[in-house]
């Protein structure tokens, strides 16, 4: 488990530097971000359809519409509106989504069941899918390009601490773990974490965030060290909380994996769990700044 784990995370961290190395040179249309948020978006709308029981199935067609809508939303506002405030813009689709869900629901309703559990359910799955990734994609266009041409790259490195600083919290969780765990954190949960893989996975993420900002090509965090560590430790503990808001998911479906996708790590939302859940924060730290 532990060779399969290094040999693909290797394989995503090649294809996340990949992604965003390969978007410098595509004139602001940035097809590979497209790909990687509305793709892994759709992948993980189909796992966690999948995953819930059949008496719990939300609109599948409106899952994935929402999802879709919000992910080409974020490129859509940028290419072809540009006066208007993206977020405006993805308001409004979240907006327009979840009244046609109530729609769709009143349109099919015959008899007292479950429409409650099914609009719930389906409004659940992209706002966790659907609107939480758009804090990530949003980084791509957090300083204007037009204004600075080095932005390009200030915005390749937001990118990279939103996705590296979380995603470093639980390998460094997993390893520390793995090696001295003892003590238990969420036993009902997921009992294999434990206070000591935590402790070690907040330090790696604190000790990346500090690596990015002083040796990457650009300096969103200041080369502060107090501020550094801050952002690792408070992005790094929201990728943990991600970790285990997903795994709540599956133990509240009695699965272990939300698939098999992903060798050594389990599915598509077992390896986005903790960025999609650490994204709106690391936005938040970095339009700040």
């Amino acid at each position: 488990m532990l060779r399969t784990r290094l040999w693909m995370g290797g394989l995503l961290v090649a294809l996340t530097v990949g992604m965003l190395w390969g978007d410098l040179y595509t004139d602001g249309w940035y097809p590979f971000l497209f790909v990687f948020v509305v793709g892994l978006g759709i992948a993980g709308c189909y796992e966690l359809v999948r995953l819930l029981p059949p008496y719990r199935k939300p609109h599948v067609p409106l899952c994935y519409l929402g999802v879709v809508a919000l992910g080409v939303g974020n490129w859509a506002v940028h290419l072809f509106t540009k006066e208007v405030s993206p977020w405006s813009v993805l308001g409004g689709i979240l907006t327009g989504f979840l009244l046609t869900v109530f729609i769709y629901e009143m349109a099919r309703f015959t008899e007292p069941g479950r429409s409650v559990e099914r609009v719930a359910t389906t409004w659940f799955i992209v706002a966790y899918l659907g609107w939480l990734p758009c804090f990530f994609a949003q980084l791509r266009w957090l300083l204007p390009v037009d204004q600075d041409p080095h932005n390009e790259v200030a915005n390749s490195m937001a990118l990279a601490l939103a996705a590296f600083v979380p995603k470093c919290c639980d390998i460094g969780a997993y390893c520390t773990g793995r090696l001295f765990g003892r003590h238990r954190m969420t036993p009902v949960l997921s009992p294999k974490k434990t206070w000591e893989g935590a402790a070690g996975g907040l330090a790696l993420a604190a000790l990346v965030a500090v690596m990015l900002d002083r040796f990457g090509p650009a300096h969103l965090l200041r080369k502060d060290l107090r501020l550094a560590i801050t952002f690792g430790l408070t992005v790094g503990l929201a990728g943990m909380l991600g970790d285990l808001a997903e795994s709540l998911l599956k133990r509240d479906c009695e699965k272990k994996d939300a698939s098999g996708a992903v060798p050594g790590f389990g599915g598509v939302l077992d390896v986005v769990d903790a960025v999609v859940f650490a994204a709106p924060l690391a936005y938040l730290w970095l339009a700040l700044l």
